[in-house]
């Protein structure tokens, strides 16, 4: 009987349950897509409502797992198939070739020797790396990779001549593994919805109207503008800057449920712009403020710290004036029927929390109407964090923990025969 668990996905939720389970006795292994480990969470500036930096919860968890020797990792690599059951899971894997080896030190030799650059994904493309790259300051593992489709090949094999430990393997291929398995946790995680499909916002057309996953990366001390909120358009610091909510969410032609947080990610955004920009003007187009519980009282306290203009409204269309880059939103304003228009030299759109495109490979019949999967599949195979319903951090470490409990005893039950 096979007693290992398998946890599909490497962000907070999965990185709770693995840890979880790996300290109450069990064989874990962890499936990332990703180079590294982290998640979303990895991306983020601060925290709410203690706003704290995302490293503080991360690095004890990576150094409690690496400690483990009942922890195993696979990065790069992708769940494409689970099947049979009753403690015996037949798992498919994807091994995606990063052309380093384990031997790689982090030295960085190989990405100064690089001619070859690619969009900052772990930046949202707001600025560029060389085709080898360090996927992010906290990577865990702590090792170099190659974007393929970036890199030159074997004809240039700079980066393999600068390395003085041999670590780049340029004829690495891909991989399938075939994995048996007791239980599986499925902790794909969630996209921000792609804001291109608002075409009334100019999302993605206009380069002043920004994600607010993208404002966190350039709040961060280690981003693409090293902690400035920078207009992408002129790198400019704006002087004022409107924060869009629902964008993509609680809307019929997109994502028809509320996300929950991103009312809350907009007011930790407003606060920490206005304490670095005193003097920046700040609005906020909203239908409903969502701060439940005692996230009310962090919801009055930025409304009275920062100043926010509060305006209750969605709005119907973004325009952009092409000779400055600055932004007119059109919205009626709810509270008094008046139509409004408001000039904004930055728009940061609360793009809605979307499933990851993993989860497509769950059955349609275990997902619900915008994708997420439920939290049990199947007896040993459960869903954990925003995999099945979009959340906040604290909600997804709970999730991942409870995931962890169901599998440790269901494995634990089958393991002695019960």
């Amino acid at each position: 009987m096979n007693e290992t668990i398998l946890v599909a996905g490497g962000g907070i939720s999965g990185l709770t349950a693995a840890v979880e389970a790996v300290e109450a006795g069990f064989d874990v292994l962890l499936v990332e897509k990703e180079p590294s480990l982290g998640g979303r969470v990895a991306q983020l500036n601060l925290y709410f409502p203690k706003l704290c930096p995302p490293g503080c919860g991360l690095e004890i968890v990576f150094k409690r797992l690496a400690a483990n020797s009942r922890f195993r990792l696979l990065t790069s690599a992708e769940v494409i198939a689970v099947s049979g059951g009753e403690g015996s899971f037949e798992v498919v894997v994807s091994l995606k070739p990063t052309f380093v080896k384990e031997n790689c030190t982090g030295c960085g030799r190989c990405a100064e020797a690089c001619p070859a650059e690619r969009p900052n994904t772990f930046n949202f493309g707001l600025d560029r790396t060389k085709a080898i790259y360090l996927p992010h300051r906290l990577a865990f593992l702590y090792r170099y990779v190659i974007d393929g489709e970036a890199c030159w090949g074997p004809s240039c094999s700079r980066c393999a001549e600068a390395c003085p430990y041999g670590a780049i393997d340029l004829e690495m291929e891909p991989r399938t593994l075939f994995l048996k398995t007791g239980s599986v946790i499925w902790a794909a995680g969630w996209d921000p919805y792609d804001t291109a499909r608002l075409g009334n916002y100019g999302g993605g057309r206009y380069p002043n109207v920004i994600t607010n996953m993208m404002l966190e990366r350039m709040a961060a001390p280690d981003g693409p503008t090293s902690g400035k909120i920078l207009r992408p358009s002129d790198r400019r610091e704006p002087a004022s800057i409107a924060f869009v909510q629902c964008a993509g969410s609680r809307d019929e032609n997109h994502l028809r449920t509320c996300s929950g947080v991103c009312c809350l990610v907009s007011l930790k955004q407003a606060a920490y712009v206005r304490e670095r920009y005193p003097e920046t003007r700040l609005a906020m187009f909203y239908i409903d403020i969502r701060a439940r519980g005692f996230y009310e009282d962090f919801y009055a306290g930025v409304r009275e710290r920062t100043g926010i203009e509060l305006i209750k409204g969605k709005p119907g269309e973004i325009r952009e004036d092409t000779a400055t880059g600055n932004l007119l939103v059109l919205v009626e304003n709810q509270l008094n029927g008046r139509v409004m228009e408001k000039v904004f030299e930055l728009v940061v759109l609360a793009a809605g929390m979307a499933p990851s495109p993993l989860c497509s490979g769950i059955p349609a019949s275990a997902r619900d109407r915008d994708g997420f999967v439920r939290p049990v599949l199947a007896p040993g195979f459960y869903a954990a964090g925003c995999a099945t319903r979009p959340m906040e951090v604290a909600p997804s470490v709970r999730s991942g923990a409870a995931a962890a409990l169901r599998a440790v005893q269901w494995v634990g039950r089958r393991g002695h025969g019960c």
